[in-house]
This record gives C-alpha cells, structure tokens and sequence, in this order.
C-alpha cells in the first residue's frame, strides 16, 4: 500500500484513509471484486478513484445521477486526475472529444449512468478497452428487496461479465442484511470481500416533531429560527410543496430555492451551484438532491415530509455533518403523508388487464423480436419503468433473453464531402458506401439512413452497415444523429399454461407493491416508538447499539405520538361523473383511480388529461378506497 499511501496524499491531498478503505482498496489490486457498505459521507468514492491511477485500463463508473457525476468529475479534474462523464447534458463535440480520449486510452475514470449501457454503438467502443474496474453506485438498485430497484442495474452483473471486466466495486449506504447478500451474490462476490463500517453517526442528532399538515410550516419555521445561518436541506414528496415552502422561507426572511425534476437543468444547476456556494443556505428539494454532493459542513436535514423508507431516510441525513461537526436531523412526522406516498406506490401496479395483454403480447412474438418500450409502454398504458421491471422480470424467469439494443434511424451529415470521402476507400469499400447512402433520404443538412431497410435492399448484413457508420463518424467524415431505440430480445421458453406465468407476473407486482407498503408504516411505527430512535434504526441495517445514543428526541423524554391520520372520504360524485364521460383513456377502474389520484399514465398523458380540471381531485383520498369506489360504478 506504499504508493496507495502516496496517492491519498500527493494526489488526493489527504493525509490518512477512513475507516474501511484501506481495505476495500486492498481486495480490488489483488484483483478481487468487493462490496463496499459505508454511511453517505463515508468516503465510498476513494475507494475505486484511488485504485483507478493504480490499475492498467479504464475504470468504468455506473451512477444514477448527471449531479453526481458532474460533481464528482469536476473534482478529479482539479486534482489533475484525467476523468470525464458521459450524459444528457453532454454536446455532440464534448462526447466526440471524449470518445477519442478513450481509444487513445488517456482517460483513467468515465462515468455514466446505467441507462448507456444499453447503447449498441457505446457498447461497442467499450469492449475494445481494457476495462480493469467497474464501480456500482448505489449498488442496492441491483436487489429487487431494496428501497429502489432499477431493472437496467441488474444487468449491470452480466455486462461486466460480457466486457471481461477486471473487477468489480459494488458501493451503497443503505443495504440491510438480506440486500447486501444478493449484491453479492450478482456479482459473484466473496463474505470477507464485503467490507461495512458503522452506520451510526454519533454527531448526528436525530428528533421526531409530531404535527397535523396544519401545524408543519410554523413548527419548520420554528425549527430553522433556531439554526438560521446554516446550511440546511429540506426534503419534500412534491414538486408543488417544494414550490410552496421555499416561498414561504423567503416571505419570513430565509434564503431559500427550490430544486426538483419538473425545473429546466439550468435552474436546477443554479440552485445547486449556489448552494455549494453557500449563497442560498437553504435547499427545498425532492429527494433527486444531495446525491453525490461533497458538501462537508450541511448543520441540519429537515424532513417536511416522510420519507419512503428508513433506507431513503438514512441516505438523506447521511448529508449532514460529513466534516464531523454536529448537526440536526429533524423528522417532522405527519401520518396524512402517508396517502400520497401509497398513492404513489399503489400507482405503479399495472392494471390486471394491461398486464395479461402484454405478456401475452410478448409471449406471441417470433424466436427472434425487438420492441420500442415507449410504444409498448403507450400501447398497454403502462409506465416505461413498470415495462422494464416486466421485462427484467420475464429474464429472470427465463422466458425472454437481451440480446442486443440498436437504432432505427441514423442521420449523417457529411463533414467531409461524400466524393471526397468515397476517394478515401478501395474500390470495393466506395462502392459499398454509395450503395448505402443511396438507400438514404436526403434533406437540406441531413441523410436519414433506416439500417434494416438498408440491409433488405442491398443484401448486406445489417452489422455491417452499422459499422460502416460508425466507423465514418470515428474517422469524422460524418456528424451522426441517431433515434428509435429499440431492444432486440430472444424468446427462450414460454411456459404452458400462459396464466400461470400471468398469474406469477401480477403476484411479483403485487408483492413489490405490499412491500413497499410495508417500509412506509415501518417508517411511523419507527417515528413514534418509545425511547432512543438511533438502535432500531441501526438494528434494521444488520447492526447492534449497545447503549441508547442519549442525545436523540427520544433519549431526551420527547413524546413521539403521532397524531392520528385524517382521511379525506371517497366523493362518489366526482368518481360517477369521471366514470360517465367514458375517456378512451380511463376505460378501466385502475385507470379512473390513478387519474383521481393525480397519478398519471402514458395513455393518460398523451389525451393530455393531466390539465381536466378533475386530474387530482381525490389526491388525498386513499388509492385503495378509490379504486373500489370505481369498480363498484363499473359493476365489477
């Protein structure tokens, strides 16, 4: 560990490793792969930056969120460490110039999030380098049983695999016990190679405020009068409550921005960079904010509403206090959060109907098909993340293998012109191209190219033209544009009877559904249990506190009773009248309900019905109860 000792101090100007990294860093030179389960602020990114100068080859970085990546990329880059990110905000000559750093093999790090990785053409580029460390973040995606799982990260196991990954560095802040062992078990990692420190933070002072939705801005209020120069984050459900509570903090004299996904990325940038800044203290934000933050000094974590699960929970006050200074994590705990929140959750179950036909749908296809998921997602009126966990799931069951993703539509631009460019090949290789670009639509500044129309006409296989294409744009003789993402699958075995596999289908969904139903009533039976809030907290992550921590609410006698939840009845009226006007959209019970309850849907929000002066109306009316209320109007 020699030159490990001389990176963290002459690159990385730190003079000692924290706890766990010394040996996380250890495993992967030995060319072992390992999980890395550390507290938000624990130090998880050395421990693949570090290990990346010291290996041959790139390291690939697979994170969730372009604020992650832009913040962490921009430090490397100021420590002199060659590390770049490929992403949306990205322009076509920035992701040329690091398309070329990495065949050239200048870069050490690249990071990208999990959805590039179904890229034919990125795909491609990376199978010809030496990729000798893949790091996960937010590892616990992979698990269906965690907090938040995202179907492209469980693929992520087998890509490593196909791109003969060296090694393999799984890092998360929230896994439990049973989380952490299949993460392991996905990326074939060894028990001692699973490295946890402490999840207990004793600068951290955690207090339950119980309150109605009536008394939360005055008690917020009374909260921040307390603390009022320090940096703070307030995490809200909604985009219209951040809204809300930002203006009412500048109407009482706080500096305060609001930050969630429905703002433009330049406002969201701004509220972000002011923030890191210190120019606005305060931060009203849905829960997209502080992912990847390097904000050492955040004093207080407000939580104006609950959040979805003591795993978010943890992620989120793990903000705070990073530099070891005391800080403030107040819960202001109202149970009439909890209908928006299983609204929410009761939204994303697919409706019965929708889901027999789109299994069905696919288990029609031919050995070999390929399918746009917006169109399916359109076409079933099912929400494009539901579609990909349908699909990962039919994987899992092996019914359905990937094969491969590719575009539909590619458009070139001649940089160099096409005579030009035609003198530059033998002449078998010219006469191929013009070929292939006489299969093409011309416009003013563009030739659209279809690959299989292209490949039918000239009896070429459709690789090859794929390759052509790219291969000009590598050599910048064209710009290139492509569109129609469509995923290539290999039908495997279709079990008989097919209601069965339905029937299986519908139960994992149901499932997922009670169990996130469950870590929400985990989260108030937490808030309101008797004496010190810091042990169960531990104990649900795998871990035992001995003694009570003697600085939390409940170690201070602090009451914890929540007060009761109030629920808005079912206004059958409002219900009828959706139910009569018959919307093509809104033609099943589970449809009418997600629409009443603000939830909107693809084929919902292609009649744009999110602007009916009904959208919403039942908002705060239980999912379940609505939805009954429907099916009794719909005589089912």
């Amino acid at each position: 560990m020699d030159s490990a000792q001389h990176l963290l101090q002459h690159t990385f100007k730190l003079d000692t490793f924290r706890p766990g990294q010394e040996a996380v860093i250890n495993t992967l030179l030995e060319g072992r792969s390992a999980l890395a389960i550390f507290p938000t602020g624990g130090g998880k990114s050395l421990c693949y930056q570090l290990p990346a100068l010291m290996l041959d080859g790139l390291t690939l970085v697979v994170s969730p969120l372009i604020a992650l990546m832009k913040d962490q990329v921009d430090a490397l880059n100021a420590l002199g460490v060659p590390a770049a990110r490929l992403d949306s905000s990205r322009t076509g000559d920035e992701v040329q110039a690091i398309y070329q750093d990495m065949a050239q093999g200048k870069l050490k790090l690249l990071y990208v999030a999990p959805e590039r990785l179904t890229n034919e053409r990125f795909l491609a580029r990376l199978s010809r380098l030496n990729i000798s460390l893949m790091a996960v973040d937010e590892a616990h995606c992979v698990s269906e049983w965690g907090h938040n799982f995202r179907p492209d990260y469980l693929k992520l196991a087998q890509l490593a695999r196909n791109l003969n990954v060296g090694r393999v560095l799984a890092l998360t802040a929230t896994a439990t016990p049973k989380v952490a062992e299949q993460i392991c078990t996905n990326f074939e990692i060894a028990p001692q190679d699973h490295i946890q420190t402490g999840f207990y933070r004793p600068n951290l002072q955690i207090g339950v405020t119980p309150c109605t939705a009536a008394q939360r801005r005055n008690r917020l209020l009374e909260l921040i009068n307390q603390r009022p120069a320090e940096p703070s984050i307030i995490y809200v459900t909604l985009q219209k409550t951040a809204l809300a509570v930002a203006d009412f903090l500048n109407q009482h004299g706080y500096k305060a921005r609001p930050y969630h996904a429905g703002l433009k990325d330049e406002e969201r940038n701004a509220a972000q960079d002011a923030f890191m800044r210190g120019e606005t203290p305060i931060v009203v934000a849905t829960i997209a904010f502080g992912m990847g933050i390097d904000k050492s000094d955040i004093r207080a974590i407000y939580h104006y509403n609950l959040p979805k699960s003591l795993e978010n929970y943890m992620q989120e006050i793990g903000r705070a206090g990073r530099d070891g200074g005391d800080s403030q994590c107040q819960l202001l705990a109202c149970r009439d959060d909890l209908t928006v929140l299983e609204n929410f959750t009761y939204g994303d179950t697919p409706d019965p109907q929708a889901l027999a036909a789109l299994v069905r749908w696919i288990c029609d296809q031919p050995a070999q098909f390929d399918l746009s998921n917006y169109e399916l997602s359109q076409q079933f009126d099912v929400r494009p993340l539901v579609l990909n966990t349908l699909l990962t799931y039919l994987e899992l069951e092996g019914v359905l293998s990937a094969t491969a993703p590719f575009y539909t539509e590619y458009k070139l631009a001649f940089t160099t012109p096409e005579n030009e460019l035609l003198a530059r090949f033998d002449q078998d290789r010219a006469a191929f191209l013009q070929r292939l670009f006489a299969t093409g639509k011309a416009g003013r500044s563009w030739l659209t190219l279809k690959p299989r129309e292209a490949a039918e006409q000239l009896g070429e296989p459709q690789l090859r033209i794929i390759k052509a294409m790219n291969y000009l744009e590598q050599q910048g003789m064209v710009e290139m544009k492509v569109a129609g993402l469509r995923q290539g699958y290999r039908l495997e075995q279709v079990p008989e009877p097919l209601d069965d596999l339905i029937a299986k289908m519908a139960q994992l969904f149901r499932v997922r559904e009670e169990r996130d139903i469950e870590r929400l009533d985990s989260v108030c039976d937490w808030a309101q249990g008797p004496g010190c809030l810091q042990q169960p907290l531990m104990q649900y992550f795998g871990e035992t506190l001995e003694q009570p921590c003697g600085r939390c609410s409940g170690c201070l006698g602090e009451d914890h009773t929540l007060p009761p939840r109030r629920r808005q009845p079912v206004d059958f009226d409002i219900v009828s009248e959706m139910v009569d006007e018959q919307h093509q959209a809104l033609s099943q019970p589970r449809q009418v309900a997600r629409f009443l309850c603000g939830i909107t849907s693809p084929k919902a929000s292609r009649a744009k019905l999110s602007r009916h002066p009904r959208f919403g109306a039942l908002a705060e009316t239980p999912f379940t109860e609505v939805l009954e209320a429907c099916n009794k109007l719909r005589g089912q």
